[in-house]
């Protein structure tokens, strides 16, 4: 597979770093028995946060691969989106 980078690579590191803390505190809670309510809010948080870095991954995506695979007629780049935005939606 061809490596690559895009310009939020480093904003999507730090937002991976921060949610997994964020669910790691979550596991922590559970295992302390905290209330439900608080659990399912850092829950809902944590969905959040990987949603965000969910659409700026797509975003780089879409403005770095997927107008190259236009550009150059590469079907199978396109497929694969398609999919992958079926996975997302």
């Amino acid at each position: 597979m061809e490596e690559h980078s895009h310009k939020h690579t480093k904003d999507v590191i730090n937002r991976l770093s921060r949610a997994t803390g964020h669910l790691q505190a979550v596991k922590k809670m559970i295992e302390e028995h905290k209330d439900c309510s608080d659990v399912l809010i850092q829950l809902s948080a944590v969905k959040s946060a990987l949603n965000k870095i969910g659409q700026i991954i797509l975003k780089d995506h879409i403005e770095h691969c997927i107008v190259d695979a236009a550009k150059n007629d590469d079907k199978e780049t396109l497929e694969k989106l398609m999919k992958a935005i079926e996975r997302i939606v």
